[in-house]
Parts: structure tokens; C-alpha cells; sequence
């Protein structure tokens, strides 16, 4: 990148687990919280912003275009420009990039962006019969047309079709996304024992950075309309063991498979916004940056594979700046799947994949101690278009908590994508 763009400063909503029934807020009211407290700490007015930009998956039906929505309700003015991108899982990490481009390109030097998705909100449909039906009723003008097509509905017309099932199946190889975490677990022999421990040792992680506080200085509280306080991500077990994962069974592959939804991420509804700002600005406001966002790469692979994408992301981020995945300090992984991030460390440490793919041997994955040291999404969910800015907003406060100076964030995008942007702390 050739002209530096600074993270400013960050903040998110607890993630707040769906639970079969529409949650607390919207995506705007979680975006709108989250941007409010955000703009309310910095030294210059909501206005000066350039334009907002933000992520998200799936907008309800009212609020289409979220992102203008949203930058009008935290008051940011009508002069404001507020525009909405959706890249699936990385529609957070999209909004940084977009507008690391209008920073780099001129367009703008103060620029809020971030992601949100309210996935508790998401619809129930009609069935293509019902729809069929429903066209056919209100096309019939008389009585006894109105009764032939009367009689032709059936019981089962009225089933409502889960909008969030349709959402999470990849329309060209017809598989939901937990069928391509089944597909990696068998591609690189991963057992459901190494799933469930991965699980576990995420919601561990999270217990952890939760009790010492990891978490205190980019989470703004919410109040819910019943006055209740929700202060912290509210999906981690702090009882989760292997033998209470074991009695699970597995939900996309019923008869063969291993993926559960306590190795799965979690529905969750949540929002995360960084501002970024390039050099002049910072200098201008008299801004201190949290850090900088070096780099970032996007990249394709086959769909049904779409769990690899943060390896497909993050090596040629790492060829580019003479890097191995241990010479960064930290790295945030999405955790879509619990297999799906064992099968990105060992594709990024088997020379066969790697040689095929990037014509190079495995660099290595990175250790441990360097992966997701607060846990991920597996404990915290993953509100789909949140998760992308969630992660480089937290890769950057781990790096300045234990003093490091780069670190990698990378993401899983259903349709058989990656994303990932390395960063450093200034």
C-alpha cells in the first residue's frame, strides 16, 4: 500500500447469541449503538467523517441500504455520504478495505467503517408454492374463482422456508457451510475429538480474556427496551467440556459426519466499527492511532473448499513482506468451524497443498500461542457481516496488550473466498 491509513480508534456490541426468536435489536440499533459510543469519544464532530461505510450480509427488507441508515441515526448529518457492501462473512472486512481504497485514492481522509448482522432477524419465507398460490388468489376475481383456488392450497403451502438456512447454502455446489467444514474434516483427516477440543479450548480462551478484562475497552454495553443491561458476549459456556460436546450429534451430515453446533460457530447478532483515517488526518485532529492496516489480499478458491480461504489470503500477504506466519506476533483466524480452522493450519503446513496452490512449500502455520489467544467465534459467534472488522479491531488491541508489532487477521467467505489484512501496531 502506498499511503499509510491509520485505525484510529474501534468499538463493537456484545455479541448476543440467537436464541429461535428475533433478539433484543436490529442490526441498525446494534450498529447505531456501537457507532454512537465510538463517535461520542473522539476529538472531532460526527460530521467531519467522510462517509460511513458498513457490511452486512443480510439487511432486513426496510433498511437495504444499512449503512446510510445508520450514519443518519448516529448523526453524522445529511452531507454524510453512508453506503452498505456485503462480501458474506468478510462484508466487515470489506467496508476497511473500501475505504483504505477512497483513503489511499484521495476520496477521503476520515472514514467510519465496520460491519453488522442481526441473523436472529432473519426472515421466514413463503415457499415458491405459497408464492404461486398467493398470485393466484389475488389474481381471481370472482367467488367461485376465489374457491377453486381455495381449494387447491395445502397444508403444507404454509410451511415457512428458514430465509438463514437459504443464506448458508452455497448456490452452486447446492452444500451448506457446515457440509464444507464436513468436507475439510475428511480432506484432511480431522477427528471429531480434535473439533470438540479446538471448541472447547475457544470458549476457554474467551473465559479467560473475559475475566482479565481483554475485552473492557472495545465493547460498548447495551440496554434492551425491558431495561436489561447486556454487557459481554453472551454465547460462551463456561462449563464447556469434551464430554458435554461429545453427547452432540452432528447436524449437516447426520449418518457420517463431525461438525456439531457446539463445534460450530454460534447465529449471534452483534455490530464492530473502526474509524481510519489517513496520515494527514491523523495529523490534523491530532488523532493517536491504535495502528495501521499494512496490507490486505483477496482471493478464490472452489466453493465447497471455502473454509481454506484464510490461507489463501494470508500467504501471499506473507511472500509479499518476506514474512513466516511465526514472525507475526499474533494472528486472528474466523472461527466459522472448528474444522475449518484445523484444516487452515494444516494446509498452511502441508508442502503438497501449498506447492499445488501457491507453487511454494508450507511456511508453516503459526503457533498456538499466536492464534486467537482470546478465543473466537466458536464461543463468541459470528454475526456474519461483523466478524471481518471484529477481528482486526481485536488483533490490534492484542498487539498493543502484549507489546507486538504485526500481526495477521484472516477470514473464511462462503462462495469459496478468503480475506485477510495484516497490521501493525504504531
Amino acid at each position: 500500500m502506498s499511503l499509510r491509513v491509520y485505525v484510529v480508534d474501534g468499538a463493537r456490541t456484545p455479541f448476543l447469541k440467537a436464541r429461535n426468536a428475533p433478539g433484543p435489536f436490529t442490526a441498525s440499533d446494534l450498529a447505531t449503538a456501537a457507532g454512537r459510543a465510538l463517535l461520542l469519544r473522539q476529538p472531532f464532530a460526527p460530521d467531519r467523517l467522510d462517509e460511513v461505510i458498513l457490511g452486512c450480509a443480510s439487511p432486513s427488507a426496510d433498511e437495504v441500504n444499512i449503512g446510510r441508515v445508520v450514519a443518519l441515526r448516529m448523526g453524522c448529518g445529511n452531507a454524510v455520504p453512508g453506503w452498505t457492501v456485503m462480501r458474506n462473512c468478510a462484508s466487515g472486512m470489506q467496508a476497511l478495505d473500501s475505504a483504505i481504497a477512497n483513503i489511499q485514492c484521495g476520496r477521503s481522509d476520515l472514514v467510519l467503517a465496520g460491519g453488522v448482522d442481526a441473523l436472529s432477524h432473519a426472515p421466514l419465507l413463503f415457499s415458491d408454492r405459497m408464492v404461486r398460490w398467493l398470485a393466484g388468489w389475488y389474481a381471481a376475481k370472482t367467488p367461485v374463482q376465489k374457491l377453486a383456488t381455495l381449494r387447491s392450497l395445502r397444508l403444507g403451502d404454509l410451511a415457512p422456508v428458514i430465509g438463514i438456512m437459504k443464506g448458508l447454502t452455497d448456490p452452486i455446489v447446492g452444500q451448506l457451510m457446515g457440509q464444507t467444514a464436513e468436507n475439510l474434516a475428511w480432506k484432511f483427516g480431522i477427528t471429531r475429538a480434535e473439533m470438540d477440543a479446538y471448541a472447547v479450548d475457544s470458549h476457554r480462551r474467551v473465559v479467560a480474556g473475559q475475566d482479565a478484562g481483554h475485552y473492557r475497552d472495545e465493547i460498548v454495553p447495551l440496554i434492551d427496551r425491558d431495561g436489561a443491561v447486556h454487557a459481554a458476549d453472551d454465547g460462551v459456556r463456561r462449563d464447556s467440556s469434551v464430554e458435554n460436546l461429545g453427547k452432540l450429534k452432528p447436524f449437516f451430515d447426520k449418518k457420517y459426519g463431525r461438525v456439531t453446533p457446539g463445534n460450530s460457530s454460534q447465529i449471534t447478532d452483534g455490530a464492530a466499527w473502526l474509524v481510519l483515517a489517513s496520515e494527514d488526518a491523523v495529523e490534523r485532529l491530532g488523532l493517536t492511532p491504535l495502528g495501521r492496516i499494512v496490507d490486505s489480499q483477496w482471493a478464490g478458491l472452489a466453493p465447497e473448499q471455502m473454509g481454506l480461504g484464510p490461507v489463501h489470503a494470508a500467504l501471499p500477504i506473507l511472500q509479499r513482506h518476506g514474512l513466516a506466519p511465526n514472525e507475526l506476533d499474533a494472528w486472528e483466524l474466523n472461527e466459522a468451524f472448528a474444522a475449518q480452522v484445523i484444516a487452515c493450519l494444516r494446509a498452511l503446513a502441508d508442502d503438497a497443498y501449498c506447492s499445488e496452490h501457491f507453487g511454494t512449500a508450507a511456511p508453516g502455520a503459526p503457533d498456538a500461542a499466536r492464534l486467537n489467544v482470546d478465543g473466537g467465534a466458536v464461543a463468541i459467534g459470528h454475526p456474519v457481516g461483523a466478524s471481518g472488522a471484529r477481528i482486526v479491531l481485536h488483533l490490534l488491541h492484542v498487539l498493543r496488550r502484549t507489546g507486538g508489532g504485526r500481526g495477521m487477521a484472516s477470514i473464511c467467505i462462503g462462495g469459496g473466498q478468503g480475506g485477510a489484512m495484516l497490521v501493525e501496531t504504531v
